[in-house]
């Protein structure tokens, strides 16, 4: 048992950044800033691959109060639950926080992830059930083969069948025991069109319950048809179960025992949080969620609206997009099989803060995957050595060599980090800021070493190898979803980002700024996430009342893990193609007193951050509109195409929130001010003038309404029918005088 004592040793302080190898790296490293008894504190914790940052968020200003970081431990009996205790001990001890005073503890985990990646699974044992005349394929989609997780990782899957018409609760403990007796561990109930009567599943879920047995059930994992996909999303949820259950019911126990009666919530991989019972039910939702921790500290707390997400670490840097405040979900796959299952599309490219520079023939070759963590190199940036001691050397690893710097026996990494630094792009106090006199001799001493002119030659050399690889990525998610590069700016994440993200930006002619406490960026989203749910359905041609039940099922949902009724959004989209109907509802578990960070911004400072963000326009942007809780700027653009010779006047729109914050970015905009009485009206006569037809159909534009505070998102509707069927709803909660502003995007 992992008790408060057993996890609560001395401790030292260190300044190390995140991902960058110090001395003190070895031992936790933490920050203590001020703290007051009357502080309303939201805790996260975020497990990365080399350390487990905890932080605590004045939970009414979002200020950071204190932060604690310990290596993250893969290799204890309890997996990486014991560094998100050991941090979360930590940072109590540390803030002198009073349990009363958190409001919210939440924290996300790899243990689901490593848990595939090293066969860490329980064998599992499906009862496939079928009736009539599917019963032939019902059987045959549920007879999955061993699956392969990871070189030289198998999950083993042992299979029973049984017809519905003779599933009787005999029938079914006769096939769990041929089950057991294979080597199951865990049960799937499997049937066809479950999701519309779940009864046997339930039934087979329960009898193995009855023998102290994990069951999961298809219908529980997805509420989708497809009966192999969803079998096969159940036995990657089952697989993990006794795993999951053993960490939730040791993180949970910690939590209780240090007198935090606050729900402890788990980060999901489509960027919300959930509550620990349902990490139970579902924990194939944490799978894949390392990167989602970033993505929702930059929605709510760089507050991007617009915008490309780089979230650097030490070996790799993650990359999101954000687009109108959101960020695009894909199914998760597994041994190149497609689960349903949501997660943030986050790509991923091994060059980071800490990546290794690659040398054949005495020349630089190749910047990353290989980082200094990975061959336990420190860095020269951060080291203790005298400029003098230091000379150019090379280091091989694995039948590589890399560029080094060393200092009597010691060889210390040439990374990134050290060319951003050489060139002066780490600013002062970043993370990433290292020592200057002693790289402007290691990377001169190692230039002699690869035949460049001096350390500066060098590190450009070194970020321009490097860069390729990022920019290819960022192209790609641009080009994949069509965005406008006239809202776009990168935003810089993690403890490597100034090592990554202005050489970056330089190369694509993209504007780019880094977000605050960029180190521990991950750990804030964990502390700031909302409660999130989503509910799919195969539907045909969706009508109001199938979209009025779907909101109403992913409402309770969210309504029943804790978030607070009036700060729940949903957002319903349809995909015609593939028959689908999706609800996301997401809400925080409190209503905060204000919203705000900081003091709000001045007209004058409103009206520099608008231009800044539109660049050239016809004429200065103009505020044009104050309603709904928004400001509504504006400014024409002339784009010229063809080489000139095709003139198109566009509108660009920004909304602003009362902090000055950027909300909503368009530059192929269109705004009409209404109220809630006539919104359905004037939203259909706004979207027609910009509606495209031609012999496919109509392609009406992306929707948006501003209402008491809130962006009411129905971009993700295809046809205005079902855009005002959602509207309509919405409205409800709103009197008929209330003040809203109607936006359409053409883009």
């Amino acid at each position: 048992v992992l008790s408060l004592r057993s996890v609560r040793p001395a401790f030292s302080v260190s300044c190390a950044p995140s991902g960058c190898s110090h001395p003190g790296d070895s031992s936790a490293a933490c920050e203590e800033l001020d703290v007051t008894a009357a502080q309303r504190v939201r805790i996260g914790i975020d497990v990365g691959g080399t350390f487990t940052h905890a932080v605590a968020i004045d939970a009414d200003t979002l200020a950071l109060l204190g932060k604690v970081k310990v290596p993250t431990t893969h290799k204890a009996g309890e997996g990486v639950a014991r560094g998100v205790v050991e941090s979360l001990l930590r940072l109590l001890d540390r803030c002198g926080l009073v349990p009363a005073q958190v409001v919210f503890i939440a924290h996300s985990t790899t243990q689901a992830t490593n848990a595939l990646l090293e066969g860490d699974v329980a064998p599992v044992g499906i009862v496939g059930l079928g009736r009539g005349g599917g019963t032939w394929l019902a059987q045959r989609q549920t007879a999955l083969a061993p699956m392969r997780l990871a070189p030289g990782r198998t999950l083993a899957i042992h299979h029973r069948f049984l017809r519905s018409d003779r599933a009787t609760p005999e029938a079914i403990d006769a096939a769990l025991e041929q089950l057991f007796e294979a080597g199951a561990q865990v049960i799937v109930a499997a049937e066809a069109f479950s999701v519309d009567d779940p009864t046997l599943e339930q039934l087979v879920c329960e009898r193995a319950a009855l023998r102290g047995v994990p069951a999961t059930g298809t219908h529980q994992v997805s509420r989708l048809h497809g009966l192999g996909v969803r079998t096969r999303t159940a036995v990657i949820n089952a697989c993990m179960l006794p795993r999951m259950l053993s960490t939730a019911n040791l993180t949970e126990r910690a939590v209780r025992e240090a007198g935090i009666t606050a729900p402890l919530m788990i980060m999901r991989s489509d960027g919300g949080v959930m509550d620990i019972a349902e990490m139970r039910r579902r924990p194939i939702l944490t799978m894949l969620s390392g990167p989602a921790a970033g993505v929702a500290a930059a929605l709510l707390y760089a507050r991007v609206s617009d915008g490309l997400f780089l979230e650097v670490g030490g070996t790799s840097t993650d990359i999101s997009i954000i687009k109108s405040g959101r960020c695009p979900v894909r199914s998760a796959e597994v041994g190149g099989q497609k689960l349903h299952v949501s997660t943030l599309d986050v790509r991923t490219v091994g060059v980071a803060g800490g990546s290794l520079v690659y040398l054949r023939g005495g020349r630089v070759a190749q910047v990353g995957p290989r980082s200094s963590h990975i061959a336990g190199l420190p860095y020269l940036s951060f080291t203790a050595h005298a400029p003098a001691d230091l000379r150019g050397a090379t280091y091989p690893f694995e039948g590589d060599e890399f560029l080094a710097v060393a200092a009597g026996s010691e060889r210390l990494a040439v990374t990134t980090t050290c060319a951003a630094n050489r060139l002066g792009l780490v600013p002062a106090g970043d993370p990433a800021a290292g020592r200057a006199d002693v790289l402007a001799a290691g990377l001169d001493a190692a230039a002699a070493v690869c035949g460049e002119r001096d350390g500066a030659a060098l590190a450009e050399t070194i970020l321009r190898t490097a860069a390729p690889r990022v920019c290819a990525i960022v192209e790609g998610l641009i080009r994949d979803y069509k965005l406008d590069r006239g809202v776009l700016r990168l935003i810089g994440g993690g403890g490597g980002a100034a090592a990554v993200v202005p050489y970056v930006a330089r190369v694509l002619g993209l504007p780019h700024e880094m977000v605050e406490n960029a180190d521990v960026i991950s750990a804030i989203g964990v502390a700031l996430a909302l409660v999130r749910d989503t509910v799919e359905r195969t539907v045909i041609s969706p009508g109001e009342e199938d979209i009025r039940r779907i909101r109403a099922e992913v409402l309770e949902r969210v309504l029943r893990m804790g978030a607070a009724p009036d700060t729940v959004n949903v957002v319903v989209e349809v995909d015609s193609r593939r028959n689908l109907l999706r609800a996301t509802a997401e809400g925080s578990t409190e209503i905060r007193t204000q919203e705000l960070r900081g003091r709000e911004l001045t007209e004058a400072e409103r009206a520099e951050l608008v231009a800044a963000s539109c660049g050239r326009t016809a004429a200065p942007p103009e505020c044009r509109a104050r309603a709904a809780g928004f400001e509504l700027w504006a400014a024409p653009l002339v784009v010229r195409r063809l080489g000139g010779l095709v003139r198109e006047s566009r509108q660009a729109v920004r909304v602003l929130d009362r902090a000055g914050t950027i909300r909503w970015a368009s530059n192929r905009a269109d705004w009409r001010a209404s109220t809630a009485a006539a919104a359905e009206q004037d939203l259909a006569a706004l979207a027609e003038q910009h509606t495209r037809y031609s012999d496919a159909g109509a392609t009406i534009p992306r929707c948006f309404v501003l209402l008491e505070s809130r962006i009411i998102d129905l971009s993700g509707l295809a046809e205005m029918k079902q855009v005002l069927e959602v509207l309509r709803i919405e409205l409800q909660r709103a009197g008929g005088s209330a003040e809203c502003l109607l936006l359409v995007d053409r883009g």
